[in-house]
């Protein structure tokens, strides 16, 4: 079973964050680990508050899972401060590990997720180590201060800045599409618009595909493709009607209260059926779970 570490933050309500992170992996059939760098009191509406984790606690988390464990792709996500992106890309470096390096710098609802000193080291630090960055697009924009909607110009601009690869995500701007470079190589994915209230940990569940299809071996481009569709599958089947703002991505909606019992291993899970992804094989579930 593929292993993966995701190093961000709690979200109390359940939405985004490492809650997000440890769904999606479920999803994707591999065994999630979790290094907590900061606990938000968080609900549908915004964050109200965040605890930050010392980066000592955060080293020894990673340390207890990595040198156990082990892992075979790592994900970081909301990482706050400067003194704990410090910390994990200290952890990080040497290890040779594939990293998805999600750049949460805001929530869905507003609230700010990394303290605007913290963008340079985040952007210094872990770029050179990552396999694979991946903002949305107003991310893009901040990260890169670019004035554009045009995702190639961004993931090019972001692979500029340090990055293995880029993959600018959909659903904001004028054109929903996922757009990835890898340093030679412009690939648009094509992603549907879901018009649901209940987008809140959509980045969180696409980069904890992404790294879970990694660690399961799958090519980079693969990956992406089956991290957008898994996404769009969380976000079409989303749970409007949890909390009065924007509710969460629904990621294992194919799981069911009245399933029958499942197969040894299968976890009662369904295969659920995609919507069309553009790579030929529209009505297929995603790679991992036919």
């Amino acid at each position: 079973m593929a292993r993966v570490l995701s190093i961000a933050s709690s979200d109390s309500g359940g939405g985004a964050g490492i809650q997000a992170d440890l769904k999606a992996f479920a999803r994707c059939g591999a065994h999630g680990m979790t290094a907590i760098v900061a606990l938000t009191a968080q609900n549908t509406l915004g964050v109200t508050s965040i605890a930050e984790q010392s980066p000592d606690f955060v080293r020894d988390q990673i340390r207890a899972v990595l040198d156990d464990i082990g892992a075979d792709a790592v994900k970081t996500g909301m990482l706050f401060s400067s003194a704990i992106i410090e910390a994990v890309a200290d952890e990080l470096t040497g290890r040779g590990l594939p990293l998805v390096v999600d750049p949460v710098l805001v929530a869905s609802s507003g609230s700010r997720l990394l303290l605007p000193e913290a963008v340079a080291t985040l952007t210094g630090l872990l770029f050179p180590l990552a396999t694979v960055v991946t903002p949305n697009l107003p991310e893009a924009q901040a990260l890169t201060g670019l004035d554009t909607e045009d995702r190639a110009v961004l993931a090019q601009r972001l692979v500029e800045m340090g990055a293995g690869a880029a993959l600018v995500t959909g659903g904001h701007g004028a054109i929903p599409a996922d757009h990835l470079f890898d340093g030679r190589t412009h690939l648009t994915i094509p992603v549907p618009r879901h018009e649901v209230a209940a987008t809140h940990g959509a980045g969180c569940t696409h980069s904890a595909a992404l790294a879970a299809g990694l660690a399961a071996g799958l090519p980079l481009a693969d990956a992406a493709r089956r991290a957008s569709a898994i996404a769009s599958d969380a976000v079409a089947n989303g749970l409007a009607d949890i909390g009065k703002g924007d509710g969460p991505v629904h990621v294992l909606y194919c799981l069911r209260g009245d399933d029958p019992p499942a197969p040894p291993g299968m976890g009662g899970l369904r295969p659920p059926i995609s919507p069309p992804r553009g790579d030929g094989a529209e009505g297929a579930p995603p790679p991992a779970l036919r």
